[in-house]
């Protein structure tokens, strides 16, 4: 696996590298070991599955409020998705900034979202279906969410009238100390 940086500390584009042969080929996705050398959380509490019907369906901004903050690594398995993060870190210097990245289950690859970020995601195809490792399994008591449109994020959604549940849609503003 390959640990591509991005310009939020701690987030990474996670590349699998494949070894190839006649039969097609083998990826390691996910290594305990190899993530804690890297200083990211190797825990897997949870696993879970998003499928989509529709292009343009829209999920988040979720995110865990402390003492249940969650790492993820989410893959698309089916389809394409825009993913996005949003770090929410009260003292980080990126405060506030987004990343952007395209996800598609013809290259695998996947984003390592650290915790302390809100994610979320928009489908680019028909039938896309995304897969998510998490840290720490899900507290209702502690879910939270910011609004996927927040004018402060200016988050640049390919498909500009999604389909958005109507809880997603009823989340609030940024939280502009942080969590």
């Amino acid at each position: 696996m390959r640990f591509d940086p991005t310009p939020l500390s701690g987030a990474f584009v996670v590349v699998p590298e494949p070894t190839y042969d006649a039969r097609g080929f083998f990826a390691r996705t996910f290594c305990e070991e190899t993530f804690r050398a890297r200083g990211l959380d190797g825990r897997v509490a949870q696993c879970n599955l998003s499928f989509n019907e529709q292009r343009g369906t829209l999920r988040g901004l979720h995110f865990q409020a402390a003492p249940h903050g969650e790492a993820k690594l989410v893959t698309c398995v089916q389809g394409v998705v825009w993913d996005v993060i949003v770090d929410l870190r009260a003292n980080s210097p990126t405060l506030g900034r987004i990343f952007t990245v395209e996800l598609r289950a013809s290259d695998r690859t996947m984003l390592y979202v650290p915790e302390g970020f809100a994610h979320g995601f928009q489908t680019l195809e028909n039938a896309s279906a995304v897969f998510y490792q998490m840290s720490s399994p899900y507290q209702a008591a502690s879910a939270r969410g910011i609004h996927w449109n927040d004018p402060r994020l200016a988050i640049p959604w390919p498909i500009a009238t999604p389909i958005v549940s109507p809880r997603d849609d009823g989340l609030g503003a940024f939280p502009l100390e942080g969590i």
